[in-house]
């Protein structure tokens, strides 16, 4: 009696660091930009340098509300010294006169002859004079021109996801205006006969279509323009016509679904109808059947449909690909390392990237639990989680081993 094992081994899967190499590899930054004001900008990705204009600060000023002063008019501790002017912030000075203090403030532009600062709390004030408790030191609470930003010196690189202190500091230099990089628009879609669009009452054998809503939140999540094309019919034809669609108006297709070998799944084959199919199945878990491609000049990243796989697999593989797309310089997630609070003796040959939570132990230290299924199916896992930990291949973990964990923190973003 003869068989048939059609079922890829391990070694006929692409190695995690190999797929995502082929991926960027294959991502193309966009180029168009557009100029935004500053309060548009959170969010975006710098597309030309921010450079200074102007020193800052712009002229020496006080780091403390003091005294303005000459070191060389304090001989002793316990001097006294006539208070000559009163210098607020946004106020010009005059030249010090030589023997009196100026009253000074966080920030006031230091006036000409003072050499120090001498904070209020080591001083005694009366009857207009001022009483300096302290012996000086040359620049003392001075803050010097150009200590913080010099005049013409880029301050914010190509390639930044601007944050709020990224608009603070182009606004601190009298940039009013940023050139960015458009957002990646992408195209979803999903591939199914049986899903439902939530919000009706489910009918027999169906289920709701969570899949197009985790994608699209997690694309607007990493600034994307988002095309929801919904739900395909399981025909070849129909799955043809809609990612020949979806490739004519964005710059990346996502395809969750589909991509498995099952008589219902068209995704695959449609791909390598309408253009070319670069790699298919990767040597983790969950989401094995992985595949990335090209519908003529456009990328499209097909992941599996169940709900954790394809959220494990946007993670690993569509997010790195949409940063590059998308202009950003750094585009791998930053994993750290905890201590296990659990025991692994079930390794796979694939690596595994499973649902867990960091959390503080007894002693303040970190530890990573893992989620009690390995379902990729229990979409709920996603929510309970905080991160996925990375368990390497062939490889048991016991309590206080140290693994790697990919907060979402840092994933969704």
């Amino acid at each position: 009696m003869s068989g048939c094992d059609c079922t890829p081994t391990v070694t006929d899967l692409k190695p995690y660091e190999e797929a995502v190499e082929l991926l960027l590899a294959h991502a193309k930054p966009l180029t168009d930009t557009e100029d935004l004001a500053l309060h548009d900008a959170l969010g975006r990705v710098l597309a030309v340098p921010v450079k200074s204009g102007i020193n800052v600060p712009g002229w020496d000023n006080s780091a403390m509300d003091g005294y303005a002063v000459r070191v060389a008019d304090i001989p002793r501790e316990g001097t006294t010294l006539k208070i000559s002017q009163r210098i607020p912030a946004g106020v010009a000075p005059t030249s010090l006169e030589p023997g009196t203090a100026a009253r000074i403030f966080t920030g006031a532009p230091m006036p000409e002859g003072a050499d120090a600062v001498v904070m209020q709390e080591l001083t005694c004030q009366q009857d207009g004079e001022v009483i300096i408790n302290t012996l000086p030191q040359p620049g003392a609470h001075i803050r010097r021109t150009g200590e913080d930003i010099r005049q013409d010196e880029e301050i914010i690189r190509p390639g930044v996801h601007l944050l709020p202190q990224h608009l603070g500091l182009a606004a601190s230099v009298g940039v009013g205006r940023l050139t960015v990089f458009h957002r990646p628009r992408v195209a979803v879609l999903a591939s199914g006969d049986e899903l439902q669009m939530p919000g009706e009452p489910l009918k027999p054998g169906m289920i709701y279509n969570s899949n197009i809503f985790t994608v699209a939140g997690m694309l607007r999540a990493l600034g994307c323009e988002v095309i929801d094309l919904g739900q395909v019919e399981d025909t070849l034809e129909a799955t043809k016509a809609a990612l020949t669609n979806a490739a004519g108006q964005a710059d990346l297709v996502i395809a969750s679904g589909g991509v498995s070998v099952g008589e219902e799944d068209h995704v695959k084959p449609a791909v390598e109808a309408l253009g070319e199919l670069n790699m298919w199945k990767v040597a983790i878990r969950p989401g094995k059947p992985v595949a990335f491609g090209h519908i003529g000049d456009t990328p499209f990243i097909g992941t599996p449909g169940n709900p954790v796989s394809l959220f494990v697999t946007f993670l690993l593989f569509a997010r790195p690909f949409i940063r590059k797309l998308a202009g950003l310089t750094e585009v791998m997630p930053v994993t750290v390392q905890a201590s296990a609070d659990f025991e692994w003796n079930r390794p796979d040959k694939r690596r595994e990237f499973h649902r867990a939570r960091m959390e503080k132990a007894d002693d303040g230290s970190d530890i990573v639990r893992v989620f009690p299924s390995r379902s990729s199916a229990v979409l709920s896992s996603t929510t309970w989680a905080n991160g996925l930990v990375v368990l390497p291949e062939n490889q048991t973990i016991q309590p206080g081993d140290r693994v790697q964990f990919m907060p979402f923190c840092e994933l969704l973003s």
